[in-house]
């Protein structure tokens, strides 16, 4: 009966021991100093990728740990306990019998008789996955680490009260305290009175799970004293359990830029309250200037009726070419401020085709009497966003331009044709005429009262308004133009695109 239990209890430990062995990945092993052997464990064979009739050799088994510090240290550690009786217990690397890489942790304990080591027995762990997932957190947070010392933004991390536990260089250059000096603070200590409360309910949220993170632009004073603006992210890092352990907060100092902002709102104002004012001084002066051309207009059509004789000389005509000079400023001056001072502009889509069919039965008698040859190749469907009295104006002026500059004794040619981009309409006008020497003229080209010929004609406000027009649509132009070979205007207009 006795032997029974005894046999039970016996194979009761072997299962257990098998049962650690294999659901724990933990092999034995044992060295036999005196007889030269070396036994495995089922499992150690496992672990070394061997099959189960695998027999081990003591001269070779270390060659299964990496070559290098692995093996150099097992040899060292083995020496030891042969010769010193002094256990180890070390993690290393071992390449297995399928020549995979795979950490281990091997345990030796030696056994001693007359004071001499027989035997080696010991314990030989599978610990590669949480080794290497050790490993990548390690390499990870160092990766941190250095992300957060060396980073350009300034971060710091703080407990759940606000006091600092640390911070990187960045933050410390721009707030001028050592780090040390920092963890005697809170954040609170350098916050600007009055943005104190501003994030207050924000930091209970993130605490309390509802809410992620928080943003905010607030206001720190430096060491100096001086006040720094700061564009802060801040979220709370929790334990597995959820518990809220600490804040970690970026700060970008955006100081320079509210600087720089506010001057540019300032000159903003500046340039708005300076054209409201220059806006004014125009209209006042078009409407007195008109009043006075409208009184002398008057005046010389009173006294051509009322004494004709005192206009029959040669002063009369110049005056009157003067005076219709100044009502002609004042139109140009009127149309000039009409259109710089409209807002919210309505564009609407309006055919290129129909335009130019109806500007060149405007101009019928101009082209009939220079005998022009017009090739308009357009799409009949393209349309253009914008105002339908500024198209007309842009496109007349051009054609009339294009006519009226066109070389001596030769027949006008005009080519217009148009491109299609994802958004835009680009409109080329191409004459053959006079053509305009750029390299003189080409900063000045869209100038108001600009003349580049001596046509008996030119006024040199036509180029300024079509381009004041054409901007005013949210256009622009541009100019390709050689003297004696001619010119090419280039417009781009908003396309019109359907929903």
């Amino acid at each position: 009966m006795q032997r029974s239990q005894k046999a039970t209890s016996t194979s009761e430990k072997d299962f257990f021991l098998n049962f650690i062995q294999k659901y724990a990945s933990i092999g034995t092993w044992e060295c036999d100093i005196v007889n030269d052997t070396l036994i495995w464990s089922d499992e150690t064979k496992n672990i070394h990728e061997e099959p189960l009739s695998y027999k081990p050799v003591f001269e070779t088994a270390i060659n299964y740990y990496k070559e290098g510090y692995s093996r150099s240290t097992i040899e060292t550690l083995f020496n030891n306990c042969v010769e010193k009786h002094e256990s180890f217990d070390v993690e290393l690397e071992i390449i297995t019998a399928k020549g995979n890489n795979k950490w281990i942790r091997s345990i030796g304990r030696p056994i001693i008789e007359n004071n001499q080591c027989v035997k080696v027995i010991g314990l030989f762990q599978d610990i590669d996955e949480k080794t290497k997932i050790t490993l990548e957190l390690g390499r990870r947070e160092q990766l941190l680490t250095k992300t957060f010392d060396l980073s350009a933004v300034g971060m710091v991390t703080l407990n759940l009260k606000g006091k600092f536990l640390d911070a990187n260089k960045s933050f410390c250059n721009t707030f001028g305290y050592t780090k040390k000096e920092l963890l005697e603070l809170t954040f609170l200590d350098i916050t600007h009175p009055d943005d104190k409360n501003k994030g207050r309910q924000a930091i209970m949220d993130m605490i309390d799970g509802k809410i992620n993170y928080f943003q905010a632009e607030k206001r720190y004073f430096a060491k100096n004293g001086k006040t720094v603006w700061a564009y802060i992210s801040s979220t709370v890092i929790r334990d597995n359990n959820g518990t809220p352990l600490h804040f970690i907060t970026q700060i970008n100092d955006i100081s320079q830029i509210k600087t720089s902002t506010k001057k540019i709102v300032n000159l903003l104002d500046t340039t708005e309250n300076q054209n409201k004012r220059l806006l004014n001084f125009a209209h006042i002066v078009s409407h007195n200037l008109r009043s006075h051309f409208s009184n002398l207009n008057m005046l010389l059509d009173l006294a051509k009726i009322e004494i004709p004789e005192s206009t029959d000389n040669e002063i009369y005509p110049l005056i009157k070419q003067a005076v219709d000079h100044l009502g002609e400023t004042v139109d140009n001056l009127n149309e000039v401020a009409s259109i710089n001072t409209k807002k919210d502009i309505q564009l609407e889509p309006i055919s290129l085709t129909n335009t130019f069919n109806n500007i060149t039965n405007s101009i019928a008698a101009q082209i009939i009497a220079s005998k022009a040859e017009l090739s308009i190749n357009l799409n009949d469907n393209l349309k253009v966003m914008a105002i339908p009295a500024y198209l007309d104006s842009i496109i007349l002026n051009f054609l009339t331009n294009a006519i009226k500059y066109k070389k001596p004794n030769e027949v006008p040619k005009i080519d217009i044709n148009a491109e299609i981009t994802d958004h835009l309409v680009i409109l080329k006008i191409r004459d053959y005429g006079m053509g305009i020497d750029l390299k003189k003229h080409g900063e000045k080209l869209f100038g108001m009262y600009k003349t580049f010929h001596k046509h008996e004609d030119s006024r040199g406000i036509g180029l300024f308004i079509t381009k004041n027009q054409i901007e005013a649509i949210g256009g622009k132009v541009d100019v390709e133009s050689e003297v004696n070979i001619g010119t090419t205007f280039t417009i781009e207009l908003k396309k019109y695109e359907e929903n």
